[in-house]
């Protein structure tokens, strides 16, 4: 089998967040079709818990897939998400980042769309709280960030966390499906 076999693909996300390990495995599926092991780890973002900011939230992206690259080097690709909120004259909103390295030492990376949080969440997170912790809590739930998310409770279900990070994270993988268009770094 020739070294570039979907079927062999090796890729690391630096989570073992089951929704995101998720979207990852789906992405990769979807892009090139059977893939080989999907499997997340604990990398560091090095960031805070909740990051407030477009930058600091990239940053923990960035970061995760750097860490798991460390973790474990035999691998095709390493995959950083990370969650974020941060602020406009509309409102707290929320998205997430995607960074994916590449073991030729390409990088790609990519953004989830935003949606805006309701006011007793975002006072909760001004508070110094974790969005999903502010979830369950005006929710009622339990461990929303491994389930559906902010996402998923706030469109009752139509979008969940999963399918939210799996656009963006095809989205990430472009150049790598069109690489001819996309030369190394």
């Amino acid at each position: 089998m020739p070294e570039n076999d979907p079927a062999l693909l090796r890729v690391i996300v630096g989570s073992k967040n089951p929704v995101k390990v998720g979207c990852v495995r789906e992405a990769f599926s979807q892009a090139f079709g059977k893939i080989g092991l999907v499997e997340g780890v604990d990398a560091q973002s090095d960031i805070p818990a909740q990051p407030r900011s477009e930058e600091e939230t990239f940053l923990g992206a960035r970061n995760r897939a750097n860490h798991a690259k460390i973790l474990v080097p035999q691998a095709d690709y390493w995959v950083g998400i990370e969650g974020g909120v941060d602020e406009d004259s509309q409102g707290m909103y929320a998205f997430a980042w995607i960074y994916l390295l590449h073991r030729s030492g390409k990088s790609s990376q990519s953004k989830t769309g935003t949606f805006y949080l309701p006011p007793p969440v975002v006072a909760l997170i001004r508070e110094g709280m974790e969005l999903g912790h502010a979830d369950d809590l005006v929710f009622q739930a339990q461990n929303s960030k491994q389930q559906g998310g902010s996402v998923g409770l706030l469109t009752h279900g139509l979008i969940t966390r999963e399918a939210y990070y799996q656009q963006a994270m095809v989205l990430a993988l472009i150049p790598f499906l069109n690489e001819s268009l996309y030369p190394a770094d």
